[in-house]
């Protein structure tokens, strides 16, 4: 087992046990109090290269990355230098993500917000829209085409974006076959951990047209940027080497200065 298979058989144990604390039914009642929060493709396509700044305590593959960890402080200093969208953590386990950081960042800013976890059941697509999310992260390759199709929809269905993450030219077919209109290349293989720009650059061009291209980790400068840029990509996400600088806002200003 691999450590996107193993993360993924944990969250359908954790998620089993919170659906017993909290069911969805109830959890889609409060739905119906929830603000309408911005719209995250159109905050991306705003600008010339939309930003997804990422906050992330810490990752199996880079282990801790920023101690002390203040989430909402992050955020803040993200969007005061022009993020266009927040990408937070929900996976504890593995991450040191979860609710708290997200409520955090969701009270500190007005920015939409990804809501980066391992999707796995309906549940979580409730939970999303209950945290103020504006779009959920779906991970081709932790699903079958059915709970891809299944989530896609009922992620739709109550007003949010789905951004659904591939990572090669199967899961990208999959991906534009399930009918995505906003698709996440990640540059990093979540099985073996190897990260290289160059998987944007070699899938970009199977992305339909109209689609929303985001191209996930492994950007270090402004260079990266232009080249993904010109290679067909919308926006980036971007977590580690932001989050490593003193003040990542700053760093996500300089990233973005030739853009």
């Amino acid at each position: 087992m691999d450590i996107l298979e193993q993360i993924i058989a944990d969250k359908r144990i954790e998620v089993a046990r919170r659906k017993e604390r909290l069911p969805v039914g109830i959890l889609r009642e409060r739905l119906e109090a929830c603000a309408p929060r911005p719209d995250f493709v159109a905050a991306l396509r705003a600008a010339p290269m939309g930003l997804i700044a990422e906050v992330k305590r810490r990752s199996p593959s880079a282990g801790v990355i920023r101690e002390p960890f203040d989430p909402a402080a992050i955020a803040r200093d993200y969007e005061a230098n022009g993020a266009h969208a927040i990408s937070c953590l929900m996976d504890g386990k593995y991450f040191g993500g979860g609710e708290e950081d997200f409520a955090a960042v969701r009270s500190a800013v007005s920015l939409p917000m990804l809501y980066k976890e391992f999707v796995v059941d309906s549940w979580q697509v409730a939970h999303a829209r209950a945290m103020g999310a504006s779009a959920v992260l779906l991970i081709v390759g932790a699903l079958p085409d059915v709970e891809l199709a299944t989530l896609m929809a009922e992620v739709r269905a109550i007003g949010l974006q789905p951004l659904v993450e591939v990572h090669d030219e199967a899961e990208m077919r999959r991906a534009v076959d399930a009918g995505a209109d906003c698709i996440g290349i990640n540059n990093r293989n979540l099985r073996t951990f190897v990260t290289t720009l160059e998987t944007t650059f070699a899938l970009a061009a199977m992305a339909p047209a109209g689609c929303t291209l985001v191209s996930e980790s492994g950007i270090k400068g402004p260079d990266d940027v232009q080249r993904l840029r010109a290679a067909g990509a919308h926006a980036i996400l971007v977590g580690e080497s932001l989050l490593r600088e003193s003040s990542p806002g700053a760093a996500a200003g300089r990233l973005m200065r030739l853009i």
